[in-house]
């Protein structure tokens, strides 16, 4: 599995964090989410799975609480991985990403997760936003 970011450091002890990532096209758009916490970033919908959950059931939870939009048509693309800090949750983390291609299917309503705003970017613009070069690399395949 491809590995984005910097390597493990060596003696640290990271968990395995399993998540769940969609790249939602509607036309030529992308639909990102804007995290506010623990900084501002622009990531791919997603997140992680919780125990006993299942990926694809993670994937729709996560989309609908970050971006009020429900999915559909979900086709697994890959997966890659990286180490990194994740300050919300005091954890040095090994993320598996899981990295679906979907469709947008209905709006519900504003995103329920705190700090995240729903945002249609081009795709070419979203590559240059994203803060995971994991996660525009996954989109700069899908656009080709």
């Amino acid at each position: 599995m491809r590995r984005f970011h910097s390597p493990p450091q060596r003696g640290r002890r990271y968990i395995r964090r399993p998540g769940a990532y969609a790249v939602l096209v509607r036309g030529g758009d992308l639909l990102l989410t804007h995290q506010m916490t623990p900084k501002p970033e622009f990531q791919l919908p997603g997140g992680g799975i919780d125990p006993g959950e299942s990926t694809l059931a993670a994937l729709h939870r996560e989309v609908g609480e970050e971006t009020g939009w429900s999915l559909t048509g979900a086709l697994r693309l890959g997966a890659y991985r990286r180490f990194t800090y994740m300050p919300e949750y005091d954890l040095w983390a090994e993320k598996i990403c899981h990295i679906y291609l979907a469709r947008p299917a209905r709006r519900k309503g504003p995103p329920t997760e705190a700090d995240h705003t729903a945002i249609w970017a081009p795709a070419d613009l979203a590559i240059d936003l994203l803060a995971s070069e994991g996660d525009a690399d996954f989109v700069k395949k899908v656009f080709g």
